[in-house]
């Protein structure tokens, strides 16, 4: 065992060199050309803490994943470490790379180039600092922290302020496999729906009898009023689960997410209501474009959209957003109703969405 080690020590770079108590030791860096650099260990414990477990924000904000290290007895001279930010997906898949660095050395990595840099307010301090937050960055962030043979790390949940929305194709009921539904929901601004970001929402009071898929290939639904068509009465409110179902074969309809919009939608309607292809050229006039459901959703959610009119959306539906029910508006919650995919020729006005960024 003892020569295993020291081999493992020789390979990695390391060699132990000296050993002059049970917790004091030297080891030589020779790999990197620097004989003489040496580490040294007196007992010394590494450490490392996140100061909360998770970290709320919206889609196109900033955010700061807290993380610290700190020695145990403290080092009388700071010494260089490794730092590596990682993240697992809130649906789950591999955990990919976010941020290395290397003493001053800050290089990050993937879809998070550009958008990631460590803080660095004061001696230990590796909180990771996120700008242009999207809606698939949430999930499981660990801070990894590594200094000679010591490697200890924490993690951090990143999660997204937002509405959960139940979504049905066109063509109707149930038509929707896990990679159509991935589709459906990004061609209105969204994203699949996590678990989580689903039970919150039910927790909010959203009551959907039609089951959907979520990120992660599972499909549910949630129920706060029990039902015959959903479950029966004997059952208790709560999010019903069909489990995993087949990516390809299977058809249902799909819950998205989406968050705040960095932009303004609005309705209108000139001077005459209009079909579905006039409604697309009003809001060109009007520099802008024919609004998605996800930010019909996310201005109800963030802005207090409030108007009880029916509009054209982009898919061909037709919907207006009540945050203060009441009479001739439909039902007495606040909510986002739909008139389903009406002949394209019929008449109604129109949501348009126009963009910060134009």
């Amino acid at each position: 065992m003892v020569i295993c080690s020291l081999a493992q020590l020789v390979l990695s770079g390391w060699a132990l060199t000296a050993a002059t108590s049970p917790d004091n030791f030297f080891y030589h860096n020779f790999l990197s050309g620097k004989d003489n650099e040496e580490i040294h260990f007196r007992g010394v414990k590494l450490f490392v803490d996140s100061a909360q477990p998770s970290v709320f924000a919206v889609r196109g904000g900033n955010a700061t994943m807290p993380c610290r290290f700190w020695h145990e007895p403290e080092l009388s001279s700071p010494r260089e470490v490794r730092v590596k930010w990682s993240r697992l997906p809130a649906a789950g898949g591999p955990e990919t790379d976010v941020l290395v660095a290397i003493g001053l050395r800050i290089r990050s990595l993937g879809e998070f180039r550009g958008r990631v840099w460590l803080r660095r307010d004061f001696p230990g301090d590796a909180a990771l600092v996120m700008t242009e937050l999207q809606l698939n960055d949430t999930g499981r962030y660990r801070c990894e922290v590594v200094d000679g043979l010591e490697d200890k790390s924490s993690s951090v949940h990143l999660e997204l302020r937002g509405v959960v929305f139940p979504y049905q194709h066109p063509h109707g009921r149930y038509y929707l496999s896990f990679l159509g539904a991935q589709r459906a929901c990004e061609e209105q601004d969204s994203t699949l729906a996590t678990f989580s970001q689903l039970f919150q929402s039910w927790k909010e009071g959203l009551n959907w009898c039609n089951a959907g898929w979520l990120a992660d290939g599972t499909v549910q639904y949630p129920i706060t009023q029990p039902r015959m068509p959903c479950g029966g009465h004997g059952l208790a409110p709560g999010v019903r689960s069909y489990g995993r179902r087949h990516l390809h074969l299977h058809r249902y309809d799909v819950f998205c997410f989406s968050s705040s919009i960095r932009g303004e939608a609005a309705f209108l309607q000139p001077s005459h209501k209009m079909n579905l292809s006039e409604a697309r050229q009003t809001c060109r006039e009007y520099g802008a474009e024919i609004a998605k459901v996800g930010q019909l959703y996310a201005a109800w959610k963030f802005s207090g959209m409030d108007h009880c009119d029916a509009g054209w959306l982009a898919d061909g539906s037709v919907r207006y957003a009540i945050t203060r029910p009441r009479r001739n508006c439909g039902p007495s919650e606040p909510g986002v109703r739909s008139f389903g995919f009406p002949p394209p020729h019929h008449k109604h006005g129109v949501y348009c969405y126009k963009s910060d960024d134009e």
